[in-house]
Formats: structure tokens, C-alpha cells, sequence
């Protein structure tokens, strides 16, 4: 008889362990840098021993990948909500419009700490993709799922709202990412307000948004 665990479905205990995992993860992962932190010291800071921790994931690799993927699909929530809340009425007017899409952009944005937190954490593993090709070859499966995944949701969204892409959707996402992610890390530094995240896309979305016909 197939177990509930061999067809690929998560017992409720396995799953709670498997969040404790990520939570404690995340909090060692930016006390210590990706790097820096053992496997150890997640199962200490989660409450579990080392079988726990394999029993749920590979390598310290692979969480910190479910980690990004379990962030990744709080936003895309986050952003399904904040678009549902908004009148399609508001949005007729250029002022309403961008209204709307900065009460977006706040919504799938992290805090400003946790959000430090995850660009160096990010950096950090990305250089470490960079000198290990098993290492790079799932961090970019994974990045490449994410993206997939973007891709439909902001299409759905923009369905909502009545609009379309003006270019490829994959293409679009590439660049709202881009400037997401410049803009993120030029705030950290202090850069002046328009080289931020927030005015970086809505510059973008000007472009790369139009009426659906």
C-alpha cells in the first residue's frame, strides 16, 4: 500500500517540523550568513536532531532553495490578495492607477529589516551558485520555476484589471524583477529616492502595461 509520504503528500507533523526547519533557518541563515551556518545549528535553533533535519531536506542547500520557494509563494499570495482589494473604477485615472500600484508594491514587499536581511542572504548563496555548478544548476531550476510562476499570476492580475502586457510576459517579469531588485538594493544603500524599487516600476509598468483589447 502507497503511504501518504511515498505519494509525495506531507503528514501535518512532518509539515510543522519541515516550517519549524524554515523559521529557524531563516534566523541563522541572517545571524550567520548562508555560508556560515551549519546544519547544526538550524536543528538547534528549530528544537530538532540531525535525523529531523534529513528526514525533511537533503543539504543546507536545499533548504535555504525551500526557503526562497516558501518566500516566493508569500508574495505571490500577498499579491493576489492586494489586487482583489483594489476597484477596478480607481484605476481609470493615471493618479488612481499608480495609487493602486504602489499599494501593491507595498504589499509583496518584506519589511525593511527582513529585507536586508534577504538580499544579502540571496547575494550570498548566488555567489555560492556561482562556484558550484550542482549548486548553480538548482538554484536556477529553482529561479526559473519562480519565474513561471510569477509569470502567470501577474498575467492573471493584469487580467483582473483589465490590462495586458505590451511584450512578452516572461520578458516583462525579467525586467520588473530586475528593477525590483536594483531598486531594492540601491535603498539599502542609501541611494537617492529615484533610483528605488518603487519608482523604478512604476516607471516600468508605464511601459510595459496597456488596456487589454
Amino acid at each position: 500500500m502507497t503511504t501518504t509520504e511515498e505519494a509525495g503528500v506531507r503528514s501535518p507533523r512532518r509539515e510543522r517540523t519541515r516550517e519549524r526547519l524554515l523559521d529557524a533557518a531563516f534566523d541563522v541563515f541572517a545571524r550567520l550568513g548562508v555560508q556560515g551556518a551549519s546544519i547544526e545549528a538550524v536543528c538547534d535553533a528549530a528544537g530538532f536532531t540531525r535525523g529531523a533535519f534529513y528526514s525533511n531536506f537533503e543539504s543546507k542547500e536545499e533548504l535555504f532553495l525551500a526557503l526562497m520557494d516558501r518566500e516566493m509563494r508569500t508574495h505571490l499570495a500577498d499579491l493576489e490578495r492586494s489586487v482583489a482589494a483594489i476597484e477596478p473604477a480607481t484605476l481609470s485615472t493615471p493618479d488612481g492607477f499608480r495609487a493602486a500600484l504602489r499599494t501593491v508594491i507595498a504589499a509583496v514587499g518584506p519589511d525593511a529589516p527582513g529585507e536586508r536581511q534577504w538580499c544579502v542572504m540571496a547575494l550570498e548563496f548566488e555567489l555560492l551558485a556561482m562556484r558550484d555548478p550542482e549548486v548553480a544548476a538548482r538554484y536556477t531550476a529553482g529561479q526559473q520555476r519562480q519565474r513561471n510562476e510569477l509569470v502567470a499570476v501577474l498575467t492573471r492580475v493584469l487580467d483582473a484589471l483589465g490590462l495586458r502586457f505590451t511584450v512578452d510576459p516572461a520578458t516583462a517579469v525579467e525586467l520588473l524583477l530586475g528593477a525590483y531588485e536594483t531598486g531594492s538594493r540601491a535603498a539599502m544603500l542609501g541611494a537617492p529616492g529615484d533610483q528605488h524599487r518603487e519608482v523604478l516600476i512604476e516607471a516600468l509598468v508605464d511601459v510595459l502595461t496597456a488596456p487589454a483589447r
